[in-house]
């Protein structure tokens, strides 16, 4: 026995070890700032303080007026004074797609929100209960952030992680509400915040860009399979936007390719069209309740939780 003894020592350590890893990777909560503190963060994580203050000041002025907007909503949409919401459900590829028509006033508009209202890692919630927090009028699944170790994280003007990831291709999205394709690696995320950026998305690949498709019918990523629920969103025009999100994994909904996807928004006119997270953290909420049907193993019909969301909201 005492031949053995040692071995067996290290292997009781080592499995330790490797349960511990995986609790810390996968299971195990770390928060390491929360989205209100971001105004206390170095200048040059923020949008220049000045414009910071004349935004709010804005906001604030905006707020106000908003309490006179006209308010009318149907079973598939929402209008206001600054935001214009229709949504469609498509059957395509054998798919159901839900497709929300978005032209807002402002880029205002166009938000982002964290899980539990801050970043860290494994910090998750269900997309609707993030939307439901951050009084969201239409919100989908984000780019899921908290899975990844690299990769740029800058939402509503802060720079959370400024990691790039080789060859990653980020959605940036604009001050004034215009989409960007970057490679991260070829321009870092405080340039692109100096540069007028406020939110950048990096899951991808980008679908479409400058109108045209921007993935092969091959191709695929490593985070994702051929044939999956899927998530994108995409400009028409200036503060015209599309908020896609498609079934799959069940009887009732094969799913998309990527090369589908990209050949679907594009015949919506898209100009640019970017990838978010898929499969079963693919969710669109609308008017307080969840549009599509959300599965992980096609089993069961649930949400999956999430680290973040991209959303329209008017306050």
């Amino acid at each position: 026995m005492k031949k053995y003894l040692g071995v067996i020592i290290f292997s009781v350590l080592l499995l330790s070890f490797t349960v511990y890893i995986a609790l810390d990777t996968f299971v195990i909560t770390r928060v390491y700032t929360h989205e209100q503190d971001s105004s206390e963060q170095d200048i040059t994580q923020n949008i220049d303080n000045n414009s910071y203050s004349l935004e709010n000041s804005s906001k604030e002025n905006a707020d106000t007026e908003k309490t006179t907007n006209q308010v009318v909503i149907t079973g598939n949409t929402y209008s206001d004074d600054n935001i214009n919401i229709t949504l469609t459900q498509y059957r395509e590829y054998d798919t159901s797609i839900y497709v929300a028509d978005v032209t807002l006033s402002s880029a205002e508009y166009l938000q982002t929100a964290l899980a539990q209202n801050a970043y860290g890692r494994n910090v998750t919630e269900k997309t609707s209960k993030i939307a439901a927090e951050n009084h969201a009028i239409l919100a989908i699944n984000g780019d899921y952030y908290g899975a990844q170790e690299k990769g740029y994280v800058l939402r509503n003007g802060v720079i959370y992680r400024d990691f790039p990831s080789k060859n990653q291709e980020d959605l940036v999205i604009n001050k004034d509400g215009s989409f960007k394709i970057i490679t991260e690696g070829d321009v870092s995320a405080s340039e692109l915040l100096k540069d007028g950026a406020v939110q950048i998305l990096s899951f991808g690949p980008a679908l479409l860009n400058n109108g045209e498709i921007a993935v092969t019918q091959e191709e695929e990523v490593g985070k994702s399979k051929a044939s999956n629920p899927r998530t994108a969103i995409a400009v028409v025009d200036d503060l015209h936007y599309l908020f896609v999100v498609s079934d799959g994994r069940t009887n009732e909904s094969e799913g998309l390719s990527l090369y589908e996807l990209a050949e679907f928004v594009q015949g919506l006119g898209a100009k640019t069209a970017y990838n978010l997270d898929g499969g079963g953290s693919s969710t669109m909420y609308f008017n307080g309740e969840i549009i599509n049907n959300p599965t992980t193993n096609g089993k069961s019909i649930q949400e999956r939780s999430v680290s973040d969301i991209v959303f329209i909201g008017n306050e």
